[in-house]
């Protein structure tokens, strides 16, 4: 069982950045794909980027592709999302993710998820 601790959400004006870590409880952090989800009030759960085990592949999704990137650093079973240039529309409950190797893009796919942190920004 993987337990999964985001941190790094807040408020911030349009513009800004703000970096989401997620740290996993579990050893074996190394074997797992990790994603990023968000959740607008009212929307359905959307895939924001995903990272493989190795770190050696990365994907992002095309409404924030050139503003957010992911990253992990295995040796502190950390992922992590770097966001930039922030938007109002960006604003929601940020969600990291783990499944085995593979990235996927699809909530369903996961297997073990975090409590969420809440990022809003504004205008």
């Amino acid at each position: 069982q993987v337990q999964l601790v985001e941190s790094g959400g807040g408020l911030v004006q349009a513009g800004g950045s703000l970096r989401l870590s997620c740290v996993a409880s579990e050893g074996s952090f190394s074997t797992y794909a990790m994603g990023w989800f968000r959740q607008a009030p009212g929307k359905e759960r959307e895939f924001v980027a995903g990272i493989r085990a190795s770190g050696a592949r990365t994907l992002i999704a095309d409404s924030v592709k050139g503003r957010f990137t992911i990253s992990r650093d295995n040796a502190k079973n950390t992922v992590y999302l770097q966001m930039n240039s922030l938007n109002v529309e960006d604003t929601a409950v940020y969600y990291c993710a783990a499944r085995s190797r593979l990235i996927a893009t699809t909530s369903a796919e996961y297997d073990y998820w975090g409590q969420g942190t809440q990022v809003t920004v504004s205008s």
